[in-house]
């Protein structure tokens, strides 16, 4: 059982202080698709400020109830699985209720060097057990180090043919999911 996060809060500023981020539309928009495209059990938006909460809900309820829905029927079925959420701690609650376990953290990040779990490693994990994964991407500058150390694990960072290294959110996750997930 899979989950993402898309992490606002906490995350670091590219001055290094831990900063909450504003939900861009077309991270809902992509993140969602890959999520239903990937097959997993939900796609948790985390912002704790509540103007910004209220218009992702505009977005999601557009989607999947306003004239988007009929509009474009994929796209509904691809915004079922978003929901907003204040904190990181409300979506792991919200995660245990769902499936009886308190889900594994496994937090991303482009700058861990070791003691990382690689993408094969986590898909067989996926694959031999049952329980619940969330899987934690940050925005800004990345996730704050409060969360990184909680987490149960770290996944290893996507690696390019350079040194460059600062991909779009909603393309580390495109990237992720599919070295995860992959049949």
């Amino acid at each position: 059982m899979l989950y993402i996060a898309l992490l606002h809060y906490p995350v670091y500023n590219k001055a290094g202080k831990v900063v909450t981020t504003a939900i861009a539309n077309i991270d809902i928009h992509d993140i969602a698709r890959l999520a239903k495209t990937y097959g997993l059990c939900g796609f948790y938006v985390i912002n704790p400020i509540s103007a910004q909460r209220a218009l992702a809900q505009e977005i999601i309820d557009h989607w999947r109830e306003g004239y988007g829905a009929t509009y474009n029927k994929s796209r509904k079925e691809a915004f079922e699985l978003v929901s907003l959420k204040v904190s990181l701690d409300e979506v792991t609650k919200e995660i245990e209720k769902q499936s009886g376990h308190a889900p594994r953290t496994v937090v991303t990040s482009a700058n861990f060097k070791d003691g990382h779990l690689t993408f094969t490693s986590l898909r067989k994990m996926l694959k031999s057990n049952n329980l619940p994964y969330l899987l934690i991407f940050g925005t800004g500058s990345g996730i704050a180090d409060e969360v990184i150390q909680n987490a149960d694990y770290r996944l290893e960072a996507i690696k390019g043919d350079g040194d460059y290294n600062h991909l779009a959110v909603r393309s580390a996750v495109a990237i992720i999911l599919d070295r995860v997930v992959k049949i």
